[in-house]
């Protein structure tokens, strides 16, 4: 895959993270997650072609990086930024401004740790529920992105130079067909 189709994925799989976690009632969302939702429709925008949206990209990384929640302290430092929704769309920035295909593995892993955690959240809620084996979800998530992979690969030839800027009308073309798709839960 090119660097701008791991961008895509990347922003993808982090934008389903962040739905689920904006989709929590008010009182059990994270501020720090919540408040990245500007960077990751950044993240968005220049993966899929808008040029300017690297200014905005480059600068929600910076914030994050100057912020106290990027630091090295391990269990006495602040751990908003370890939530998986919030973890992933770092990721998917760093995976978008650096085009290292680590960036767009770590926000997978976080996709699939995430089912866990889901699936305990669920339990909480609601114990008599029919909540999904552990082994399924985590099949079914790794299977949801492997089609969300072949979807992208379809649009190989135009995100392969996203990063330089893709023609307005093809940028168009691809938050309709792509973002939808590969945002929505399920």
């Amino acid at each position: 895959m090119s660097s701008g189709e791991r961008g895509v994925f990347a922003a993808g799989t982090a934008e389903r993270l962040m739905g689920r976690h904006e989709a929590l009632p008010k009182e059990e969302q994270a501020s720090f997650t919540i408040s990245l939702r500007p960077l990751l429709n950044s993240v968005w925008e220049a993966s899929l072609g808008d040029s300017t949206a690297f200014t905005a990209v480059k600068r929600g990384v910076a914030e994050y990086m100057l912020s106290d929640y990027c630091h090295n302290d391990g269990q006495d430092g602040p751990d908003d930024a370890d939530e998986n929704a919030a973890a992933a769309t770092l990721h998917a920035a760093h995976a978008y401004l650096f085009e290292c295909r680590d960036f767009a593995v770590w926000v997978s892993r976080r996709a699939v740790d995430a089912v866990d955690e889901h699936l305990q959240y669920l339990t909480e809620q609601d114990e008599d529920a029919d909540i999904p084996d552990l082994d399924e979800a985590t099949v079914a998530e790794l299977q949801r992105q492997l089609r969300d992979l072949d979807l992208i690969a379809n649009y190989s030839k135009d995100l392969r130079y996203s990063i330089l800027g893709l023609p307005i009308d093809t940028s168009i073309r691809l938050r309709v067909e792509l973002r939808a798709p590969l945002s929505t839960c399920g």
